[in-house]
């Protein structure tokens, strides 16, 4: 395993509430989610209790939970870190998403009000911006939030907070961020086409461009780099 960076995540946290547990977990959440601290990125206990002006159990307590979300990793004698994911395991999470999407989206292209329509709309004007700017990390920002603005119309609650957990894992790896500006443009392509066949109602043409985008995703995940530390070398999970 690759040695564990420094942590960078002090600095980022921001604390403008008392620290009671609901607000350290947020918080702690919020910065491992944005994307501003990689993977394998050290989370201090002592140093982050001590910014909240709390003992050591809330903050534990935080862990615990993200920990449960597969955000955080914890070694008996290494203390606590942000998340890395094998090569393996990032391909089955996508795998996991593209599963849960196509299970949402017939119902959500039917059922979508002209609020949710406009959502879609505005979402997929700032992925052409971000494209237009070779934005890497507003294109993956950008990028969930179609993708989110794509399923929430199902009104499908359960299904839908697991496609976010699942969301969720992935997210220290900031896959988006690290692919090439050619693979952004092509998959923003297959958006504006999902984008379409939702606006129409096409629940079959939507699906088929989907499982389209889902087989580029695909693809273009098993280039990311693996001698980085960006994601862990494959033997790792036998080893833990």
């Amino acid at each position: 395993m690759p040695p564990r960076r420094r942590s960078a995540l002090l600095a980022r946290l921001v604390v403008d509430a008392p620290g009671r547990p609901q607000v350290i977990l947020g918080e702690l959440r919020r910065v491992i989610l944005d994307g501003a601290v990689p993977p394998c990125t050290v989370i201090p206990l002592r140093e982050v209790a001590e910014l909240f002006g709390v003992s050591h159990i809330p903050v534990r307590e935080a862990l615990k939970t993200l920990i449960g979300e597969g955000l955080v990793t914890h070694e008996p004698h290494g203390g606590y870190a942000v998340a890395q994911l094998t090569a393996a395991e990032l391909r089955e999470m996508y795998i996991v998403r593209e599963t849960l999407e196509n299970a949402s989206l017939a119902a959500a292209a039917l059922n979508a009000s002209a609020a949710d329509r406009a959502e879609l709309i505005e979402v997929n004007a700032l992925l052409e911006q971000a494209i237009r700017d070779d934005d890497p990390a507003a294109y993956h920002r950008q990028s969930r939030n179609f993708h989110v603005a794509l399923t929430k119309p199902s009104r499908m609650f359960r299904l839908l907070h697991m496609l976010e957990s699942a969301w969720n894992v992935t997210e220290p790896v900031q896959s988006m961020v690290h692919i090439s500006r050619g693979d952004r443009v092509r998959l923003h392509t297959d958006h504006a086409l999902m984008m379409d066949a939702f606006l129409a109602r096409d629940v079959d043409r939507l699906l088929l461009i989907a499982e389209r985008h889902h087989r580029r995703l695909e693809t273009v995940i098993a280039t990311l780099p693996t001698d980085t530390g960006l994601l862990a070398p494959e033997d790792i999970s036998a080893a833990q």
